[in-house]
């Protein structure tokens, strides 16, 4: 009796430790949860607190005008509205061709939950910093979710032996068998898991640049809108429940929200979509499984074909078709599956079935694409998302390569935004494969995708935040709970589920090892390690090894997460900064801010006429009619590239022409000035553009590399000198540069020199009378484009529509003008050099025909020396540039005798690279062949080599 009641009273104390432990437990996650959460909050304020409720940037201005128009106007006006206060004189369907969630959203708070508390502005501009609190719960509750014990109990190792082997796994073979400490049915270390992955995921750069307040932009709803799908897709999956699959319909309508915020849900779409693939090849289908996706794809889709600028893009584009084809796959192998359990086949004979009912499928499939793909019914693979794919970082498009956030990632950027998720997320990953679930596994899915993605194009950083993030957090989490339970003594002896066959007759013992999961098989050799591991860690010597090493990790970790903290306040308060205002620093040191740009915009509003027409580069044309409600010509939209090519022709076209055309496009002309990124420093990419529409702009130069800064000077080129924009971004500030003033007046510049406005003088009032009369509506009467005046016909019956390498459906090709543009970006030195041989080419075609006498011809071959011309002449020659030799010696017949320092000229290269054309091109100029190099070697000797 005794032994009893000191052994019911040991066990009491045990239990009351245990449970004051967890309490301890539970009240320091919950302080951790407070901190992370009041953290990510307070860091997205810095803007709104700094600089108060400002919207910031470009694209956020088009979201807030168009937000105030669903507030004032209601839905229904909003599907139906046509602004031709955009992209003059053609106008834009703002309705049909928005991503509306993040609008209806604003004003669904406004109207719904603060009312006359709160500004229609103020809630736009604190949006960012309110999602990105609840895009960092949800990446918490992600990290969970798949690091619960019952999703994270397999290795890819065993799972993927098991699937060769054509077994299925065990539900309680996915399940650990451990589990540190339990309570209000919270489990150790998913949760540590999560917190960890809150703090990362509220605080990272990578999530902060789309979500710091101000930052009205798609992305920082859209963030959430993802996160929230994924969760969902993540919980229908767990483990053991019975009817989980029913969040597939909640994971449906999150991805109809996200389809409804931003263009980017055909990421998410493909990523469940690629997940759900996974799980097949990794032998996971279920009946759950199935249900889940099918519910997940269907309700999702049926609600993304409701809204106006998705249609029925996922039934038809490209980008979209992979998790459709998956959804297919999914209905083929549900019925494969009942066929076989009502047939009750095995193995074989399943396999047999299956091989049938796809091989029809493909060729019904295959019969269907051939028959709908010449009608067009299939939409190319947009130019941002071919870029994703090609081998270069280029599109091919260059209104799309001039964006700099549309570059190649390098690693200096993963660290800028990522910090020390550089390396605790690899960390993670490694974990997720030891790990394994049908959960978890969608980490190793995510992360190979948003890695590829992102490297590919700097911008899509952002979407590797949620799962850099939540891979850290396990890294962190599981590092953290182990060393907790080592340094309180519960690590000594796991809790482990006992075996229960020892509990049960041998026949069924043997019954049970007999068809138990072969990945336990598969794994047997690592276990004995595990084991053999485990009993020495549990020795004296190995506790206190393990604690010192508990006290050393926790204690790199509290360094490693200062420093990260530290670097994400600094970087955040960059990233606060709203663009359109600037900090500067005067002579005597004071820091100021510069308001130059709204001031502009302000002056628009205040001394223009309400029809006014501004002409400006696309990126200001959101901010002009968001805050001037001015009419713009174009605007970050970018639909029209053939539009934004006209732009870009005038304003770097010679003055007389850009005037002939902004004259029946535009009243005034908005410049940006005062350096660093302001219009001239755009230009090149504004001349490209247009040479990409009018091949007459950069005659022989796809590129238009003789347009721009000839040295670090600021030199203009000829063609930069004599252009439109040139003339006015220079106005009265360089010596010799004045714009002409029967053409242009000068009404307004700002303060510090930021912006400066012209008014166009002569502007052709009948052609913008013209425009107003002559606008097409359709029957509903509210898509009504509007159609260029006839002033500007002779300009564009000049254009070639610009066919995009991507898109099929056209009959045209430009494979020429793609191939010579690569060209030239893959060698840009060789790209500048014939723009400046074109250059000269132009000068002197008034000239008469220069010639050369024996003399000259003497003196030059006689001269060795490495030059730009020789080198150049190296270029040509080795890359068999046939027309670009012709073109120089027409314009200068010395450059056939060349030589550089080793004695080699045009004649021995032509030899060394066999090219006989050349050869006979040089042979005609009169060059020898037989003449030695300064190793005594001719060129017919290179030939024999």
């Amino acid at each position: 009796m005794a032994e009893k009641k000191k052994k019911s009273a040991a066990t009491s104390s045990s239990g009351a430790s245990d449970s004051l432990l967890n309490m301890v437990w539970f009240g320091a996650v919950a302080y951790a949860l407070f901190l992370f959460l009041v953290n990510a909050y307070v860091i997205r304020l810095q803007a709104i607190e700094e600089y108060g409720p400002v919207i910031h940037e470009f694209d956020p201005y088009f979201n807030w005008r168009a937000t105030q128009y669903l507030y004032e106007n209601g839905y229904k006006k909003f599907f139906t509205w046509f602004d031709h206060k955009v992209w003059y004189p053609l106008g834009r369907p703002v309705g049909t061709t928005i991503y509306p969630g993040m609008q209806f959203t604003a004003v669904f708070l406004k109207n719904y939950v603060f009312g006359e508390s709160m500004t229609l502005n103020d809630i736009c501009c604190y949006i960012p910093a309110w999602f990105g609190v609840l895009a960092t719960i949800l990446v918490g509750c992600i990290a969970y979710e798949t690091s619960l014990s019952v999703n994270s109990g397999g290795t890819l190792i065993g799972v993927a032996v098991d699937a060769l082997k054509g077994q299925y796994t065990k539900s309680e073979d996915m399940t650990a068998k451990s589990v540190t400490r339990r309570l209000f049915g919270y489990e150790s270390p998913a949760v540590e898991c999560a917190i960890f992955a809150m703090g990362f995921m509220g605080i990272v750069p990578a999530h902060l640049m789309r979500s710091v307040g101000g930052g009205y932009d798609n992305e920082s709803v859209a963030v959430t809108a993802m996160t929230l799908t994924f969760y969902l897709w993540l919980r229908s999956l767990r483990n053991g429940e019975k009817y989980n699959y029913l969040l597939g319909i909640l994971a449906g309508v999150a991805y109809f929200y996200m389809a409804a915020a931003w263009g980017g849900y055909i990421f998410v779409l493909n990523m469940v979509g690629a997940h759900a693939a996974f799980l097949v090849l990794m032998g996971r289908f279920t009946s759950s499984v199935y249900l889940s996706y099918t519910l997940f794809y269907a309700v999702g889709t049926l609600l993304a074909i409701q809204i106006p600028v998705v249609g029925w893009s996922p039934l038809k584009s490209l980008e979209q078709l992979p998790a459709c084809a998956v959804f297919v796959g999914y209905q083929l192998l549900h019925y494969c599956e009942v066929m076989k359990k009502k047939n009750k086949w095995g193995r074989k004979e399943a396999w047999k079935f299956r091989i049938r009912v796809f091989g029809i499928a493909a060729v019904l499939g295959t019969m269907f694409i051939l028959a709908v793909t010449p009608k067009g019914y299939f939409g190319p693979i947009s130019s941002r998302v071919r870029g994703l794919f090609v081998p270069h970082t280029k599109t091919g498009n260059p209104l799309v390569d001039s964006v700099a956030e549309h570059q190649a990632a390098s690693q200096q950027a993963y660290w800028q935004y990522l910090h020390m998720l550089c390396f605790m997320a690899p960390i993670g990953f490694f974990m997720v494969l030891f790990r394994f679930g049908d959960s978890s596994c969608f980490l190793f899915v995510y992360a190979t995708a948003a890695y590829f993605f992102s490297h590919k194009m700097v911008r899509l950083i952002l979407l590797a935040a949620p799962i850099s993030s939540c891979l850290g957090g396990i890294a962190v989490g599981r590092i953290v709970s182990w060393s907790t339970s080592v340094l309180l003594g519960e690590g000594d002896e796991p809790l482990e589920t006992k075996d229960t066959n020892d509990a049960k007759p041998k026949q069924e013992g043997k019954k049970k090892k007999k068809s138990s999961s072969s990945s336990n098989e598969s794994m047997a050799g690592f276990k004995a390690i595990s084991n053999g591991f485990s009993e020495a860690s549990n020795s004296y010597e190995g506790k206190i090894v393990k604690s010192i090493a508990a006290v050393v990790m926790c204690a790199s970790l509290y360094m490693q997460a200062t420093t990260f903290s530290t670097y994400s306040w600094r970087i955040s308060a960059s990233l606060s900064n709203p663009s359109i205002i600037l900090k500067g620093r005067t002579h005597d040191g004071n820091i100021i801010k510069v308001d130059d740009y709204r001031e502009a915009y302000w002056w628009l509003r205040d001394n223009t006429p309400d029809d006014a027409r501004i002409m400006a580069w696309w990126d200001y044309g959101y901010q002009i009619t968001g805050i001037s409600n001015r009419t713009t010509i174009a605007d970050g939209n970018t639909w029209n590239h053939e539009h934004i090519a006209l732009l870009g022709k005038a304003l770097t076209g010679s003055v007389e022409e850009g005037y002939q055309i902004a004259r029946h496009l535009a009243d005034y002309v908005l410049i940006w000035g005062g350096g660093g990124g302001d219009d001239l420093a755009k230009s090149p990419h504004l001349a490209r553009i247009a040479n990409s529409v009018y091949r007459d702009h950069c005659p022989g130069d796809v590129t238009c590399r003789a347009f721009g800064f000839v040295d670090r000077q600021g030199t203009p080129s000829p063609m930069m000198e004599r252009s439109f924009l040139y003339n006015l971004h220079s106005h009265k500030l360089k010596p010799g540069v004045e714009a002409d003033p029967t053409k242009f007046k000068e009404v307004y510049r700002t303060k510090y020199g930021k912006v400066r406005i012209f008014k166009l003088l002569g502007v052709s009032s009948k052609s913008k009378a013209w425009v107003e009369e002559n606008r097409e509506c359709d029957a509903g009467g509210w898509f009504c484009p509007g159609k260029y005046p006839p002033g500007l016909k002779e300009i564009l019956d000049k254009k070639k529509d610009f066919a995009q390498l991507e898109d099929f459906n056209r009959g045209t090709k430009d494979d020429e003008y793609q191939k010579e543009y690569f060209e030239n970006l893959n060698n840009p030195e060789l790209a500048k050099q014939r723009a400046r041989m074109n250059e000269k080419r132009e000068e002197e075609t008034q000239k008469p025909k220069k010639t050369l006498s024996d003399e000259e011809k003497i003196e030059i071959y006689s001269t060795w020396e490495d030059t730009a011309d020789t080198t150049l002449m190296w270029q040509i020659v080795t890359t068999n540039a046939i027309d670009d030799l012709k073109r120089w010696l027409d314009q200068d017949p010395g450059a056939a005798w060349l030589r550089s320092a080793d004695g080699r000229g045009p004649m021995w290269w032509a030899f060394e690279s066999k090219n006989q054309d050349i050869v006979s091109i040089l042979m005609t100029a009169g060059v020898p062949h037989t003449d030695k190099d300064k190793n005594g070697l001719s060129p017919v000797d290179l030939l024999k080599e």
